[in-house]
C-alpha cells in the first residue's frame, strides 16, 4: 500500500509539473527559421542586428530600430516574462529620464493595444538596462506618457561577457503603473538605439519566454 501510495504521489507531482511545463510562450529563441516572425521598424537608420548561434546581437551608432514580433500572451495563464541579455558597456554620463539621454544598449518592452481603438494610445513596459538610473528605478518614458520605464540593471557590468537572466511579472508591472489589470499584450520587441546621444551601443539578447510562474 505504501508503495502504491508513493507512486500515486510521484504520479500527481509528475502530471503538475507537466501542467506548469505546458503553460510556456517561448517567442525568443532567435534561430534563423524564427527570425522571419521578427519584423524591423526604423525611426533612424537601421540598428545592426544579427545572429551569433542563438543570440542576437545589435550594435548601433547614430542609428534606431526595433525589432518587433507581433504575438497574442494571456497573462491570465503566463504572466511572468523571461529572458537573458548582457551589455559591454553602457554610458553613465546620460540622463535617462530626458529625451537626449533616451538611448539603451539593450531594452525590451511589451506592449498592450488591445484596449484602445487608437494605435498610438498603446500602452507600453520598457524593460531597460539603465545608464545613470539605479537598478529598480520607473519613470514615464520622455517621449510619450503611454509608456513607463523599468531600469531591472544599471551602469556599467562587472563582468562585461556575463550574462544576466531576468523575470518579470508582466501583469503586475502594467497593473502597478498604468492602474489596469490586463490580461493580454498584443508584442513584443527589443530595441538597441543611438540615434539621441551619438554614442555608440552594442548589446546581445536570448531566450525570450513567458510562463505560469
Amino acid at each position: 500500500m505504501k508503495r502504491v501510495s508513493a507512486f500515486v504521489v510521484l504520479l500527481m507531482i509528475t502530471v503538475a509539473v507537466n501542467a506548469q511545463e505546458s503553460k510556456k510562450t517561448t517567442m525568443g529563441t532567435f534561430t534563423q527559421a524564427e527570425m522571419s516572425q521578427w519584423k524591423e521598424r526604423s525611426f533612424k537608420k537601421n540598428t545592426n542586428y544579427q545572429l551569433a548561434g542563438n543570440v542576437l546581437e545589435a550594435t548601433c551608432e547614430d542609428q534606431a530600430s526595433v525589432l518587433y514580433r507581433k504575438i497574442s500572451i494571456d497573462l491570465s495563464e503566463t504572466p511572468m516574462l523571461h529572458w537573458s541579455w548582457r551589455v559591454d558597456s553602457v554610458h553613465p554620463q546620460l540622463d535617462d529620464t530626458v529625451k537626449a539621454g533616451d538611448d539603451y544598449a539593450v531594452r525590451l518592452y511589451v506592449v498592450n493595444a488591445a484596449n484602445s481603438i487608437f494605435p498610438w494610445r498603446a500602452k507600453a513596459v520598457n524593460y531597460v538596462w539603465a545608464n545613470s538610473q539605479p537598478k529598480g528605478a520607473t519613470w514615464p518614458s520622455a517621449f510619450t506618457g503611454n509608456d513607463i520605464m523599468i531600469a531591472t540593471q544599471s551602469g556599467n557590468p562587472a563582468a562585461p561577457e556575463k550574462w544576466v537572466t531576468e523575470v518579470r511579472n508582466v501583469r503586475e508591472d502594467f497593473k502597478n503603473h498604468f492602474g489596469e489589470d490586463l490580461t493580454t499584450i498584443d508584442s513584443v520587441a527589443i530595441m538597441t538605439d543611438c540615434d539621441n546621444s551619438k554614442l555608440p551601443s552594442k548589446g546581445y539578447y536570448r531566450d525570450i519566454w513567458f510562463s505560469a510562474e
